[in-house]
């Protein structure tokens, strides 16, 4: 009896580990082909696309379980959004922008069990749901302006660090944020989805809670003007 109980186990154990994706192989993507500010080497990425492919092919075969975590879930979905807009640039790189591109999205090209869905159905339908506004600077469209695309994967063990540690990045870099106690410049980023930012206050709430420098409540607020060239 015992001797079942330790099979049934192990068989648990290799079922559920089975049905995780294995971000160690968009892990070692990410450290060969994007350097430490997120510009990324599409056309190495090209070349070697084998790899991106053994990474991709997990998405048709596994999909979040109801047992899933938080953590678990969204660590699996921006993954996703970063790894396939990587394969929708190479696809069709050499480009200069993600926008020379038709709708790229809202191209339905990611496989996911029997139907097809697209990048802005992973952003608004499922990532915007969850409540972690931290996601808009985990997620990369490709573009100079966006946040820079992280050197690794968002694990769940580590996500909460990786959010928000991008979130402080992405605040501090000046080339997308010139922030100070009573005038702020900041990405459009945070106009298009500025519901996301006021949900436990306001936007400066928000900010103040990632950025170094204290803003005033009364402060000044303008938008930068977006870069969409290609994040190379």
């Amino acid at each position: 009896m015992k001797h079942l109980i330790s099979l049934l186990i192990i068989f648990i154990s290799l079922n559920a580990t089975a049905q995780q994706i294995d971000y160690s192989v968009l892990t070692s993507i990410l450290q060969k082909h994007v350097s430490p500010n997120g510009q990324v080497n599409y056309k190495a990425i090209k070349t070697n696309k084998a790899s991106l492919d053994t990474y991709l092919k997990q998405y048709s075969k596994i999909s979040p379980k109801n047992s899933w975590s938080k953590e678990q879930v969204l660590a699996y979905w921006i993954n996703a959004y970063n790894a396939f807009t990587i394969e929708l640039i190479i696809d069709n790189y050499p480009i200069k922008s993600i926008k020379d591109l038709k709708k790229p999205w809202n191209k339905e090209f990611i496989p996911l069990a029997n139907k097809k869905i697209s990048l802005n159905y992973i952003e608004h339908e499922i990532l915007r749901t969850l409540n972690e506004p931290r996601v808009h600077f985990a997620i990369v469209c490709a573009s100079a302006s966006c946040p820079k695309l992280l050197n690794e994967a968002y694990t769940p063990e580590k996500l909460n660090k990786q959010l928000t540690q991008a979130t402080k990045d992405f605040l501090s870099d000046t080339s997308r944020n010139k922030i100070s106690e009573s005038n702020i410049e900041i990405s459009k980023i945070f106009k298009w989805f500025a519901k996301d930012f006021k949900k436990n206050g306001s936007l400066i709430d928000f900010i103040n809670t990632y950025s170094d420098i204290r803003v005033l409540s009364n402060a000044n607020i303008d938008y930068l003007d977006y870069n969409w060239s290609l994040n190379e």
